[in-house]
This record gives C-alpha cells, sequence and structure tokens, in this order.
C-alpha cells in the first residue's frame, strides 16, 4: 500500500458531534480557517452546530482589539470566520457569569458581558482561567454530518484540561497522537505537500 493511500482510508471514529466534543480537520484542508483546525464544538443540534476554533491564535493584544475592557493581558485566537466583529470567549467561571453555559464538566461558554469585565477589573480571573475568540465557526443544519461523511473532520472529546492545558500551537497533532497509531499519517503529512 502506498503511503499516500494510507492517508486516504482513514475513516472517522465513531464518536458523533455533540456539544463539548472537538473536531479536528483531516491534513488536506488548505482553507485558512480550518487548516490543521481543532474546533470545539459550542452547541450541535438539528438546526446546525457552532463552536470556536481553538489553536489559531492571533497577534493583537487583549486591549488593543477590546478597547472597552479593563487592562487584561489575555490571547485572542481567531474563532471562525462568522462573526468576525464579535468578541466570544469560554471559561472555567461558570458559577460567576449569568448566561453562561456549561460545555463540558468546569468549562463554559459566554455569559454575562459586564460581569466579566467586572471579574477582570477586581482581579478575580485569569488569563489562565478564560479564552477569547475573534468570530466563530458555524455549521447549518446537516452541514457537518456532510463533512463528516467526506471524513474532513474527526471527532474526539474535549475536557477542561484538554482547553486549558494543551499547547495551542501543537494542539492538533496532540490530540491526533492521543487518538493512537491510526492518525499518526496525519500528523507526518506535510503541511504543503509541493514543499517535501
Amino acid at each position: 500500500m502506498k503511503e499516500i493511500d494510507r492517508f486516504i482510508q482513514i475513516k472517522s471514529n465513531d464518536l458523533l458531534p455533540a456539544r463539548g466534543r472537538i473536531l479536528l480537520s483531516e491534513p488536506f484542508m488548505g482553507d485558512y480557517y480550518f487548516g490543521r483546525a481543532v474546533v470545539l464544538l459550542a452547541e450541535h443540534n438539528e438546526e446546525g452546530s457552532f463552536g470556536v476554533i481553538m489553536n489559531k491564535p492571533v497577534t493583537a493584544k487583549f486591549n488593543e482589539v477590546m478597547k472597552d475592557f479593563p487592562e487584561f493581558d489575555a490571547p485572542i485566537y481567531l474563532g471562525g470566520p462568522v462573526e468576525t466583529d464579535s468578541l466570544f470567549y469560554i471559561h472555567t467561571k461558570g458559577d460567576q457569569l449569568e448566561g453562561a453555559t456549561e460545555i463540558v464538566e468546569g468549562l463554559f461558554w459566554g455569559g454575562d458581558i459586564e460581569a466579566l469585565k467586572e471579574l477582570i477589573l477586581i482581579k478575580r480571573i485569569e488569563p489562565a482561567d478564560i479564552r477569547f475568540f475573534i468570530g466563530y465557526s458555524g455549521w447549518a443544519a446537516d452541514q457537518l454530518s456532510t463533512e463528516l461523511k467526506r471524513n474532513s473532520w474527526v471527532i474526539t472529546r474535549a475536557s477542561r484540561q484538554i482547553i486549558f492545558t494543551l499547547d495551542t500551537v501543537r494542539m492538533w497533532e496532540k490530540l491526533l497522537d492521543k487518538m493512537g497509531d491510526t492518525y499518526q499519517y496525519w500528523t507526518k503529512f506535510p503541511i504543503d505537500p509541493t514543499m517535501n
């Protein structure tokens, strides 16, 4: 079997998309947003799916982007191609932010923005407790299912620890490594095959 055949014949695992699951893009996806992307699903239902890309940091500082926030030294990530003029966030302070939705145990989506500003101001939240995203990733009803049938994504489980401790630069590779030998070929495929 040729090496390229081993890449092509990898099928998706048996996990289904759901709130709190992670999508890992296949290595051939050359899209600006989704190439080697790690997407945390904040919601998945019959109407569609949405989440944020976890491993695409932007170079701008938090307060360069968010002028009306208290001083806060937190990184910002490119969350996806939808609503790129809006800020989204995941955090560990769900009991302190009204309206926050638990994605997985101890990990929350959104919540009251004014309460968040107050937590930053009184130093009750640290950069290690929260991740900010410009824009989000969204799929219409059945769109993600179609992409999964084409093997564009493989699904794995998320946890608070995975989200907040893995180095985002190598997150895609690290999560594939945890999935076993089947996906080792994905991590070895060059980003630009023409340069190989």
